[in-house]
């Protein structure tokens, strides 16, 4: 069965020519802003990971799709990404573990997808002019060209309250126990958690007070999408809570700690989007190969009450925080890293640590 054509257009007026795949919308175009992954595997883990909420994930790697997918590396119960592109997307599944072909899911899920694109050229296009709306879809090319010159970025806009939990809830045990902001957290960073402490994952909204009144140990600050220069409300609490007890944040988490502390946020040209960028703890001189998805990052000569402790050895980019005196840490990769690297999941034996040694100092 032939694909319907399809075209992508950027909001620059760049066009690219494909098929359309997944999830066909009635309108028969999709718009969000266009990022790029370099990730070689984990497909399921990218598509599934809320931090992409608003954006078109483009795969550099061209052939994508044939593991399947298994419900075991969702990071959340749905794909909030707007769209998906690739150059060929596998319509065979070759491994024990899975339990659904790629594009089955992404239509179950209504993901649209355009395939047969020239993904080299798309991705060298975003990192020479940066991360740009657009539209791609079957539609009439004059309907895509129209939805792309009017699609919005994610500058300014919040979409933590879109994808953050609506009720509390609990995952594991131990004598530990944290409190764990979901502005998109991803299911492995709760499982990292969960597997050392009791976790009580609250929504994203969840006041300083609600907070205390749980009585946790510590707070974690997870990832999640959109402009953290976007979460007032957000960093406001982050700052009630800051000194009267440790604080962990990853990703967005990271953005808002710093900015609670005092620092402000960029958004970057192409943002970083992969499995492979070099971190460099300064404190050790020991260098990660980490994960990362992030269109934001903490401003330079901006943080006031905490010292950077990661850098990015690839652009010099602010990869972590620290502030002693307040008990608390942040990275901007993603220690816990499904499908991996792992390189850098001591930091939550470094967040155990902190939160025993807060202990018994109450104590």
């Amino acid at each position: 069965m032939r694909r319907p054509d399809a075209t992508l257009v950027l909001k620059d007026g760049s066009a690219f020519t494909g098929y359309a795949a997944g999830y066909l919308p009635e309108s028969g175009v999709t718009t969000g802003e266009f990022v790029f992954n370099t990730a070689l595997s984990g497909y399921q883990e990218v598509i599934t990971d809320p931090s992409y909420a608003g954006q078109v994930i483009t795969f550099t790697y061209p052939h994508i799709g044939n593991y399947g997918v298994t419900a075991a590396d969702d990071e959340a119960q749905r794909p909030w990404c707007r769209g998906v592109v690739v150059r060929e997307l596998s319509a065979l599944r070759s491994n024990w573990r899975s339990s659904e072909e790629l594009e089955a899911f992404l239509v179950r899920h209504r993901i649209p997808v355009i395939t047969g694109v020239d993904t080299r050229r798309l991705t060298r296009h975003l990192r020479q002019h940066g991360a740009l709306p657009g539209a791609f879809g079957h539609g009439p090319v004059t309907d895509v060209s129209d939805a792309a010159f009017a699609a919005t970025g994610t500058d300014g806009q919040d979409y933590v309250a879109e994808v953050s939990t609506r009720q509390a809830y609990v995952r594991g045990e131990g004598d530990l126990h944290v409190v764990a902001f979901d502005y998109g957290i991803k299911e492995t960073m709760v499982k990292q958690l969960a597997q050392r402490m009791r976790v009580t994952v609250v929504p994203s909204w969840t006041s300083a007070e609600e907070v205390r009144a749980l009585t946790p140990d510590g707070v974690f600050l997870s990832n999640g999408p959109g402009d953290p220069a976007a979460l007032g409300a957000q960093v406001a609490v982050i700052g009630d809570l800051v000194g009267t007890v440790p604080i962990f944040g990853i990703c967005l988490g990271h953005q808002l700690l710093a900015t609670a502390l005092g620092a402000t946020t960029y958004k970057l040209p192409f943002g970083h989007h992969g499995s492979n960028h070099p971190v460099q703890d300064l404190a050790t001189g020991r260098i990660e190969i980490t994960a990362q998805n992030h269109n934001y990052a903490v401003a330079p000569a901006s943080l006031p009450a905490a010292m950077v402790s990661h850098v990015n050895l690839n652009d010099g980019v602010i990869e972590g925080i620290a502030a002693a005196a307040q008990r608390c840490f942040s990275v901007q990769y993603h220690p816990e890293a499904g499908p991996g690297p792992h390189d850098a999941r001591y930091l939550f034996e470094r967040f155990d640590t902190l939160l025993r040694t807060g202990r018994m100092e109450k104590n």
